[in-house]
């Protein structure tokens, strides 16, 4: 591969010589470039259902189970930042085959792990691997694609990194049920085949100029020690009670000091491993915090509907699976049209729509009852995924529209960056705010009953023990109580999202009409 190629991450000009793909060897290189982005996407949420299976295989606790999912997300978060520095430093094209090399291999040591220490380390080096894949793929998919496919290039990557999270979960699900935990690393490997086979024969001429740059040390022990410490508060914070406790303050305090150090060195340092001067772009600038508002409240009912449905209404986790599994539907069916909109009208009126339109399916679900069907819950699933493809794609094309070409691989990895801890920040805060308003509800109930003893004699006099009679009304108090709380944290994230569709407008009218960035 030659160096004599187009500036690194996503460099000022390729050979002259060198055109878009068409035809067949477009598609077919597309497809490898998706198939690489929903393989690592989806690996990380494919082990939030397994570990029960794998704690239970590896003779730990649950607790430590979860250590699986932290330390993937940890090294992911930590990687994902750094892109545009690797794709300068080594080239996108080597960048992304060393790292779908490393991603299979890490899927195989995992799966082969049979003690816990063994497949957190292994889990680790996956998540280092799986970072620099989605910057990577986004900024190849600009380079392949000709101006007037644009579109179909957006929905195409849009429905990856849409659907993934979407049958994560249900894949890890059925696959620790139905054949046992390693396999959900194993699958990986001959996904990974055919992208990596598909990556090498028809991606060569795109690769990228490197730049030999030294490494920014300081700024890179900083970003791994904010990162990881911001990453344990939000995933052992409910585990450990928050703030009661001095390992959880003492992480966040960590967390808080490295941050403002690591901001000041990047933005003082000649050759910053991540570049944070790239935010005076306001089109990159706005979109960060609208990716993390807006991602992270999604993220949050994503958890806590399955939640409710598994703790109140008797789902199992495939009953609650099947219910998440719709919002992936017209996710997936409305992505192209995204794609294709935001190059005839203003993306604000996109992303405001996608954001207002999920904001409005909160609301029926703070309607829901315990003894509801399936499709009413199902349905408000199946809406908000309208939404999803217009949101997704439209701030992401938005943020990164308008900056130089050197500079969109950076970009691409800050918003999967503030994505990733987004989601994380959405899952732990949506969590706990559903277990306190459960907790808070409960004794609001408790404090306002009458005729308890009315209602335990006629249980009793309907078969029941005076305990058996006391748990039926206990049990009852519990779902009531879910239930308010469940309607409290969909009307916060609500509202969230329509603040959020809000912010969007600060930053200027933009239509994307051709171009290599709208490839974003």
């Amino acid at each position: 591969m030659s160096d004599d190629r187009a500036s690194a991450s996503g460099g000022d000009a390729q050979p002259a010589a060198l055109s878009p793909l068409s035809g067949v060897q477009l598609w077919l290189a597309a497809f490898g470039l998706a198939l690489t982005n929903f393989i690592v996407i989806l690996d990380t949420t494919v082990t939030n259902v397994s570990v029960p299976h794998i704690a239970g295989g590896l003779g730990v606790s649950p607790s430590q189970g979860t250590w699986t999912i932290t330390s993937y997300a940890v090294a992911e978060a930590i990687t994902v930042p750094l892109s545009g520095w690797l794709a300068a430093r080594f080239g996108t094209l080597r960048t992304l085959i060393v790292a779908v090399l490393g991603f299979a291999l890490f899927s195989i040591l995992c799966g082969f792990a049979r003690t816990i220490e063994l497949l957190v380390a292994m889990r680790i080096m996956q998540g280092l691997c799986g970072g620099p894949l989605m910057p990577m793929t986004q900024t190849l998919m600009l380079r392949i694609f000709p101006p007037d496919k644009l579109g179909a290039a957006n929905g195409l990557w849009g429905v990856t990194a849409i659907a993934a999270p979407v049958i994560g979960p249900l894949a890890g699900g059925w696959i620790s049920d139905n054949w046992s935990w390693p396999w959900i690393f194993f699958i990986n490997v001959p996904v990974v085949a055919i992208s990596f086979t598909i990556i090498v024969a028809q991606l060569r001429p795109f690769e990228t100029l490197r730049r030999i740059e030294r490494i920014d040390v300081v700024g890179l022990v900083l970003l791994v020690l904010f990162v990881g410490s911001l990453q344990l508060v939000l995933d052992l914070g409910r585990e450990y009670d928050w703030f009661s406790s001095q390992l959880i303050v003492w992480l966040a305090v960590v967390s808080a000091i490295t941050f403002v150090a690591f901001v000041v060195w990047e933005l003082t340092d000649a050759h910053p491993v991540v570049n944070l001067r790239i935010l005076r772009h306001r089109n990159l600038a706005v979109g960060l915090p609208v990716m993390g508002l807006g991602f992270g409240s999604i993220l949050g009912l994503v958890v806590v509907v399955p939640l409710w449905l598994q703790s109140v209404v008797g789902y199992t986790s495939d009953d609650a699976g099947q219910v998440m599994a719709v919002q992936g539907v017209l996710a997936v069916l409305l992505a192209p049209a995204a794609a294709m909109l935001i190059q005839r009208i203003d993306i604000r009126i996109i992303v405001t729509w996608g954001l207002l339109w999920q904001a409005c399916t909160v609301v029926l679900r703070m309607g829901w009852t315990a003894d509801a069907g399936f499709w009413t819950y199902a349905t408000p699933q199946l809406l908000q995924g309208a939404g999803l493809s217009f949101f997704f794609i439209g701030i992401m094309t938005l943020a990164v529209s308008g900056l130089p070409q050197d500079e969109v691989a950076l970009a691409s990895g800050l918003l999967n960056f503030v994505r990733t801890i987004s989601g994380a920040a959405g899952t732990a805060l949506a969590t706990a705010a559903w277990d306190n308003a459960t907790r808070t509800t409960r004794g609001e109930i408790v404090g306002t009953l009458h005729g308890v003893e009315q209602a335990a004699g006629q249980l009793q006099g309907a078969g029941l023990g005076s305990g058996g009679s006391l748990a039926v009304i206990e049990r009852m108090v519990d779902a009531q109580a879910a239930t308010v709380a469940t309607a409290q944290v969909f009307g916060g994230a609500g509202l969230i999202l329509a603040a959020t569709a809000a912010l969007i407008w600060l930053v200027p009218r933009t239509v994307v009409t051709g171009g290599p960035v709208a490839a974003h």
